[in-house]
């Protein structure tokens, strides 16, 4: 089982799991925090050469994953909202989005977790906000952020190394994929929920 795990967690680390991640991070059913922080060090400090391309393929996967997000959110409506963010959340985005524009809602992806980014997202596709503009701040925000954290592992990336790959820390990600898996699995089912509470309940046939 442990090989199992690391192997995967093998070839999650690498340039198009950057990516994959961040486009997952980026959706409403992954739940993973730091996931993706994680990646971008791991993978700045093995590869010291290419630090500042990391944080491009997650900044691309974000905004891949963002851009599902927003069309959701778009299909959902403003009154649709109300299944997936609190009420009392949904008037401070959208008085944010009212006063401020699309800009303000995006540049919220400088905060890194357990801010809870794609409630703005998906705010931002039900309250029609310019998609360009919000998507093109995204981008910016992620990058900016990703950009420290990878020069950041650039230099200090042999002692990061040695903290990553012990074991015991090992069981610790195995555990944190795990504890990733389900919460994911738990997201994906209130998630099918939610939507069905918005859809309404489809109408049953009766046997003839």
């Amino acid at each position: 089982m442990r090989a199992f795990f690391l192997a995967i967690l093998g070839s999650l680390m690498s340039w198009w799991g950057v990516f994959l991640i961040a486009a997952l991070d980026s959706s409403m059913i992954f739940f993973l925090p730091f996931a993706v922080d994680i990646a971008i060090i791991y993978m700045a400090s093995r590869s010291p050469e290419f630090f500042w391309l990391y944080p491009i393929l997650a900044s691309a996967g974000s905004i891949c994953g963002a851009a599902v997000t927003v069309h959701i959110g778009r299909r959902l409506g403003d009154a649709g909202l109300k299944h997936f963010i609190s009420e009392k959340r949904l008037d401070g985005l959208r008085h944010r989005i009212e006063t401020k524009g699309a800009v303000a809602l995006g540049i919220l992806a400088l905060i890194p977790p357990p801010f809870p980014f794609t409630a703005c997202t998906l705010a931002a596709g039900a309250l029609n906000v310019k998609t360009a503009v919000f998507l093109g701040t995204v981008f910016v925000g992620r990058l900016v952020r990703f950009e420290a954290e990878a020069a950041l592992a650039r230099i200090y990336g042999r002692r990061i190394l040695r903290w990553l790959e012990s074991d015991i820390l090992e069981y610790a990600v195995i555990g944190i994929v795990i504890v990733g898996i389900v919460g994911t699995a738990i997201t994906a089912v209130q998630f099918v929920r939610k939507t069905r509470a918005h859809q309404g309940r489809p109408h049953r046939h009766r046997a003839a």
